[in-house]
């Protein structure tokens, strides 16, 4: 924990700025890692976590994303989740609402001078070129916050933000396609139509 607040001065800002957030994030679990050897390890402190939390982490699951998450596998849509956390993380969060069958995308981890750190970074560019070589480069639908996303929102034939920063609806309004959906699930904080 000290270290962490050690470097707060430097990886913090690094990880508010888009360009140097990997870096800043890396840094931050590398720290949280340290002694930890293999993925494998790694991904036993996030199932313990995980358990440790799960009734906060339901209490910020959003319901409308829940149905429309839903609504698409009862369809038959092929889903998959495409993240920047570690895979393990997203599924032991969708094993809470019966989804844990569905394909994970999402960072790599492996061994990082002493602790574990990202291997690759599903993230901005990163996180196409991975779908991608997963045989996910046909997407019809795709649903994101964040401008980080923006080559997944640009490749999708319906791109949909949702709940994203106030100050960045205008943005993706810009450079999205006419018509885009952008949506609030029920978050006060953030922008978009209510849906």
């Amino acid at each position: 924990m000290l270290a962490a607040l050690l470097v707060t001065p430097i990886a913090g800002p690094m990880v508010a700025m888009l360009p140097t957030r990997r870096a800043g994030i890396s840094i931050y679990v590398w720290i949280g890692s340290f002694g930890l050897h293999r993925a494998r390890e790694f991904n036993k402190v996030i199932d313990a976590y995980v358990l440790r939390n799960e009734a906060q982490m339901r209490a910020k699951l959003l319901p409308q994303a829940l149905d429309v998450f839903a609504a698409h596998r009862a369809k038959g849509d092929r889903v998959v989740v495409a993240t920047g956390a570690p895979p393990e993380l997203a599924r032991a969060i969708l094993a809470f609402v019966a989804h844990q069958d569905v394909p994970v995308i999402g960072t790599e981890v492996g061994p990082r001078l002493g602790g574990v750190g990202p291997t690759r970074h599903c993230h901005n560019e990163e996180k196409m070129r991975m779908l991608r070589e997963r045989g996910y480069g046909d997407i019809d639908i795709a649903y994101s916050d964040s401008t980080a996303d923006l080559p997944l929102l640009l490749a999708a034939k319906a791109p949909v933000v949702v709940n994203p920063k106030p100050a960045k609806v205008e943005f993706f309004r810009r450079v999205l396609p006419a018509g885009t959906r952008i949506l609030n699930w029920g978050c006060v904080d953030r922008g978009g139509d209510r849906a």
